[in-house]
């Protein structure tokens, strides 16, 4: 018996079927508990999966080995985000000029203010370098990651972090400063809060997942494109 429970454990379909039984868990406790946006059900199924490795003693190699097959499906879902983008793309078009203008200098300080409060206390290069793609969706984070010397189980919990701070300070502020615009909260959430900000951006209505999706795609383009270069000049 011990041995067929180590080889089950060795399994990849034991780790698919942690991560989606946890993640349909928890949302279906996010619905009961009235979609709170401080607590999205990525969180709620990260703490649970983690809570089910330590009570049933799998070693976190032997997790990731059968995760890796869900992590295949990150690229195409995150070009699948293109066909909501495409059907709101009058709005996008209209505000080509300010999008232009924003988005380089908000995908550069998304990277820079962690790089610099690392920086400031100490961080050494591989926390640094894990840290710098932290608003990018995880499948160009983790290869911007790897270039740049990084660790990816580091950059992996900084997304998980970064996304639910992104979703919950985005929300409080649109109300507190009393924004409605879908396009504005959406942009904001894409930008700060990637895959994570962009399914609360979904919730919120087509429109502000739309331009999540933009914010989300553009700032991980421009993230690849110009975070190795400028880490090459700091070198």
């Amino acid at each position: 018996m011990s041995q067929a429970f180590a080889s089950w454990l060795q399994h990849p379909l034991l780790s698919i079927a942690l991560s989606i039984g946890a993640y349909l868990m928890s949302l279906r406790f996010f619905q009961r508990v009235g979609s709170p946006g401080w607590c999205p059900p990525v969180l709620i199924a990260s703490l649970l999966v983690a809570l089910l490795l330590w009570l049933l003693d799998i070693p976190w190699p032997a997790y990731q080995r059968g995760a890796d097959w869900l992590m295949l499906l990150l690229g195409p879902a995150t070009v699948a985000l293109a066909v909501p983008l495409y059907q709101q793309m009058h709005h996008v078009r209209a505000l080509w000029r300010p999008l232009l203008v924003c988005l380089p200098i908000a995908s550069a300080l998304a990277a820079l203010y962690a790089i610099a409060i690392a920086w400031a206390l100490g961080a050494p290069p591989v926390l640094l370098a894990s840290l710098a793609p932290k608003s990018v969706t995880a499948p160009i984070a983790m290869g911007i990651t790897s270039t740049l010397g990084g660790s990816i189980p580091i950059l992996m919990g900084s997304l998980l972090i970064t996304g639910v701070a992104a979703t919950t300070f985005v929300t409080l502020l649109g109300r507190w400063m009393r924004i409605d615009d879908e396009r504005l909260l959406g942009l904001a959430l894409g930008v700060n809060g990637h895959a994570i900000g962009t399914v609360r951006a979904f919730e919120i209505g087509p429109t502000a997942g739309a331009f999540a999706s933009l914010g989300m795609t553009l700032t991980g383009v421009l993230t690849a494109l110009m975070l190795p270069l400028a880490w090459q000049l700091a070198a």
